[in-house]
């Protein structure tokens, strides 16, 4: 029996109390239960209850990892610039990652990921076809300059994660080791009890052309994920809108310019519509007859075109007034610029945009075609803005309104975009029938990263005909830490922590109680006579420490199987056997305890 785990000597203190700044179940039973102690913001400190849970998990992962040939290797965390410049991540996360320089004035950054070093590395060490494929992964801390540190371990500034790259020759290569390492996450998942959703994704600043997302279905998620009828399930970021039949405009008047005094929002637009031009078909103006163009200011990273700085536009995008710009959504087709409202300033270098009345026909194909200028504000429509849609909106003067504008006959755009907020009831890209949303932690992703970084680092192998050709590439992540939280957050109760049996810290929990010496006599040979079985076991020796409070640590703690030696089984010579939750408890005499505790322990391992 491993001494550590003897309550009278083992580092842990429980607490009886909530953490003040504790904002989700798994970060307060982590800490009440000493398994992490908060450092600062975002940065946890282990201790060693929650190593062996972390530890369990990880050892889940590096089994299924080497199920399908990969290798582990291991970064540093400090890392040099240069890698990330050469693919333009040095700009492109902006204020997410740590920068520092060293005593030389040389740049550095802590770690957010290990794309560029996973590259360089094989392009040291392989330069053959006949290498290939290959898979390495490591398990490392990662760094992130989070904004807002959230939900303990869910949102960190440090975070313990499993990064995995392949390798092949070619893009068909690439699809089956994508699908080799998206299985393995599968049956990860699976053994540490853990619910998923696997929705497909964006790629965002990792790049590439096919991502899927892991999402355990938790209430305190932060990502929104849309199922539909057929199983399917898609992050709403990722969530791409039916295109809309295109409707018959052909005994629709034309365009004609209106007063609109004083309409300088989509509910003053109705009510003034209402009032002063009512519909001939006498029902009245709705919000889903405007259509509202919001400016937007894109913070483009650095590059060439621009002298190596970064640079700021501003866009126009136009979608149906009784529907919400959902930034996210959008930001991600514009990645890696980031988007935010344009401000007055963004205003005042673009005269032709009328605050309040702005319309698409100074922007756009329709402002380079009558201007024949190209310094024109790029305008797009939101998916939902079908071909032949009739709208109101703004008529490019002040306190005047474009009627009877229809999209595809006045005005185009230079692109269509997922701008607005998905809403219950909404067509499923699939057509399977209307989606339905829950929220979600994301727990891993898995990238067809294409060539982005072979190509950026110079990542090439010779062919069978001795051509150099570049290495087709695939990134794969769990969150080992988030996943750790996110087992904690399914697996309690009002009590405390519950862990499946695969990651506890140990698998029995043998508590000693009463005052005489014998019952921990017996205690102490039941440990040892376990531990003898293969069984993990945390015994609670503490002398003069009441039963309530050896029970209440058990519950918080949350190992799966409690066996309490006391009174009884001075009596009667039984002891208690019970589930954390207080279920299937059951009396078994001294003399077989061990073995029907370590049956018990088997089958909940099955």
């Amino acid at each position: 029996m491993t001494k550590a785990l003897r309550m009278s000597r083992l580092f842990l203190r429980t607490l009886r109390e909530d953490p003040a700044d504790a904002d989700v179940d798994s970060a307060r039973l982590l800490q009440r239960a000493g398994y992490i102690r908060k450092s600062a913001p975002g940065i946890w400190t282990w201790l060693p209850l929650g190593l062996r849970v972390l530890n369990k998990i990880e050892a889940v992962i590096r089994e299924e990892m080497e199920s399908i040939g990969a290798q582990e290797v291991h970064f540093p965390a400090l890392l040099p610039k240069d890698p990330y410049e050469a693919t333009h991540r040095w700009e492109e996360y902006g204020e997410n990652i740590f920068r520092l320089k060293d005593r030389h004035k040389a740049d550095y950054l802590l770690a957010p990921t290990h794309e560029e070093m996973f590259t360089l590395l094989v392009k040291d060490m392989y330069s053959s076809y006949k290498d290939l494929p290959l898979t390495l992964y490591q398990i490392q801390t990662k760094y992130r300059d989070e904004f807002r540190p959230r939900a303990g371990l869910v949102r960190g500034r440090e975070f313990i994660m499993e990064d995995g790259y392949s390798f092949t020759i070619d893009e068909k290569g690439l699809k089956q080791a994508y699908i080799d390492e998206r299985d393995a996450y599968e049956r990860i998942f699976k053994r540490l009890d853990l619910d998923y959703v696997m929705v497909h994704a964006v790629s965002g600043p990792m790049g590439g052309f096919e991502s899927q997302e892991f999402l355990s279905p938790l209430a305190i998620g932060e990502d929104t994920f849309a199922l539909a009828g057929s199983g399917k399930a898609w992050n709403v970021e990722a969530l791409k809108t039916p295109k809309p039949a295109r409707i018959d405009c052909s005994e629709t008047p034309a365009m004609a310019l209106k007063p609109l005094p004083e309409a300088h929002s989509i509910d003053d637009m109705v009510e003034q519509c209402d009032r002063l031009y009512p519909r001939d078909d006498g029902r009245g103006w709705k919000q889903s007859d405007m259509l509202k163009n919001v400016v937007l200011a894109v913070k483009h990273p650095a590059d060439d075109e621009h002298d190596g700085k970064p640079w700021r536009e501003v866009v126009v995008v136009g979608l149906p007034g009784d529907r919400q710009v959902d930034m996210k959504r959008l930001e991600a087709q514009f990645a890696p610029a980031e988007l935010e409202e344009a401000g007055d300033g963004d205003l005042k270098t673009r005269p032709e945009l009328i605050k309040g009345y702005i319309g698409p026909m100074v922007l756009g194909p329709q402002a380079r075609r009558r201007d024949g200028k190209h310094d024109v504000v790029r305008y797009f429509v939101d998916a939902h803005v079908a071909e032949g849609s009739v709208w109101v909106t703004g008529g490019d003067e002040d306190g005047v309104d474009a009627f009877n504008i229809v999209y595809g006959r006045d005005f185009e755009a230079d692109d269509v975009v997922e701008a607005t907020e998905v809403r219950e009831g909404d067509m499923s890209p699939d057509g399977s029938g209307p989606l339905s949303f829950q929220r979600g932690v994301e727990i891993g992703q898995v990238f067809q990263l294409g060539l982005k970084y072979s190509d950026a680092l110079g990542l090439k192998v010779l062919d069978q005909n001795g051509k150099a050709v570049p290495v087709w590439m695939g990134s794969y992540g769990i969150g080992v830490s988030r996943v750790m939280a996110c087992i904690a957050e399914a697996h309690h109760d009002d009590k405390g922590l519950a862990w499946p049996i695969q990651v506890a810290p140990a698998q029995v929990h043998v508590l000693a109680t009463g005052k005489k010496e014998e019952a921990f006599d017996i205690a102490e040979k039941l440990v040892c006579d376990l531990e003898a079985r293969g069984v993990e076991a945390i015994y609670d020796d503490r002398p003069k420490v009441s039963p309530g409070v050896k029970f209440k640590d058990s519950e918080l703690i949350g190992v799966p199987l409690v066996v309490v030696v006391g009174r009884d089984t001075l009596e009667n010579g039984t002891v208690e056997l019970r589930d954390r939750t207080g279920d299937n408890a059951m009396v078994i005499p001294v003399g077989q305890a061990a073995t029907l505790i370590s049956d018990r322990v088997h089958s909940l391992q099955v």
